[in-house]
Order: C-alpha cells, then structure tokens, then sequence
C-alpha cells in the first residue's frame, strides 16, 4: 500500500523534529564555525574531492545547505544512525555546541543573499518524472528540490550524482556495521526503486541548478 504524501512528510517531519530538538535549541556561530572546521574543510573545502568509502564518490557539496540539516546528519553520524566510520569519527569529537557553530558557518557559505528563490524544477526524463511521482519527493524536498518544505530536510538539486545515489542506496542497507542510514521513512522511500533506478534519481536531481555548492577554503587555496 502506498504511503499519501502527505503523511510521508508530516512523518519525516516528526522524525527530524525530534532527532535535532536538543542541538537545534542551540544558536550557532558562523565565526565560531569557521575556527572549528578545520577536520571538515579538507574534504568538502575541495572541489571534487572523492572519498573511497564506502564506494568511490564524491563528498558532497554543504555550502549553502541549511544550518538544521547540517545538525541533524551530524547528529545523526554521531549517535550511529549515519554509519560511516570516519564521519561517526570526526562528529563524536563535536559537542552540541560545535555542532551548531559548524552549521552555522557552512549555511551561510556562498551563499547570494539577493538571488531571487529557484522556480519548480524541470521535469527531466520520463523515467524520472514517473520517479520522482513515485517517491513523492517533492513532497518534501520542495518543487524545486532546493527549498525543502522543513530546513531539517536536505537541498538536492545540484548536489553531487555520486553522492546522492550513494547516499540513496544506504538506505536500503541492512546488518552492515559501517555502511547504512537509520531514517525509517527514506528507508520506506529508498527501497521501493531498484539501484539502477535510484541511479536516475541522483541523476536528475543532480542536474538541476541548485544552492548548494563547494567553497574551497582560503586555508587551502
């Protein structure tokens, strides 16, 4: 039976709300966040760079996305519901604080203050459109799949193709001690659509314009 799209974001939602409310409640420090992303700048401060783990991809793009999602993947690595070694690693060092700082500087990252809102996203292939109908994913990542309904839900459009079909895939994952991701919605959503299918997904989200981007870092320019 499938799930209203309705209900799927007003579960998602309830699921983000609880995740983060305790980091959340935290104002973060975008000056603050930029002293402390020393352990982050040397992935997502270079353009293009990959990781190996646990496939070959791209690490994705997290300037320009909102301080919220930022807070909750990393709570999300630390707390093991995100299971990926080096990041569970390097946010198990972070306390709540830091976390909020860090968000709060990698948010307002390149970001053009004065750009005028994305408009609803092209439809892409009719492979994708049928897809993404089928996913209800712009119930809520948005039309433009750049405003997310809740700032607890991540940008997608632009980000990195690897990336996201890597990220998509961990959802299905299931007993692997160091790949996976605990979010029982995307789970629900992820596992309705086969690899390559998925693959179409991250494709056609990729494509789109989008907010979120690299900004190398002036340390390692």
């Amino acid at each position: 039976m499938k799930t209203p799209a309705s209900l799927l974001s007003a579960l998602l939602l309830a699921t983000v709300t609880v995740f983060s409310a305790q980091a959340e409640a935290l104002k973060g420090d975008v000056q603050a966040g930029e002293r402390k992303n020393s352990m982050c700048m040397g992935c997502h401060g270079i353009v293009g760079y990959q990781a190996t783990f646990p496939e070959v991809y791209k690490v994705p793009k997290i300037a320009g996305q909102s301080e919220k999602y930022i807070v909750n993947a990393l709570v999300a690595y630390k707390n093991g519901q995100r299971k990926h070694p080096s990041m569970r690693g390097i946010a198990a060092s972070l306390s709540d604080q830091d976390m909020a700082d860090v968000a709060a500087y990698y948010a307002q990252l390149g970001v053009n203050a004065s750009a005028a809102p994305l408009g609803k996203a092209a439809a892409g292939s009719a492979k994708a459109a049928e897809l993404v109908a089928k996913g209800a994913c712009s119930s809520c990542h948005g039309e433009s799949f750049s405003q997310p309904v809740d700032p607890g839900f991540p940008k997608l459009a632009g980000q990195y193709r690897d990336y996201l079909y890597i990220a998509l895939k961990s959802y299905k994952a299931e007993g692997n001690p160091n790949v996976g991701r605990g979010n029982a919605v995307m789970a629900g959503v992820a596992k309705q659509f086969s690899n390559p299918e998925l693959k179409v997904l991250a494709e056609y989200m990729a494509s789109l314009p989008g907010e979120v981007k690299t900004v190398p870092e002036n340390r390692l320019r």
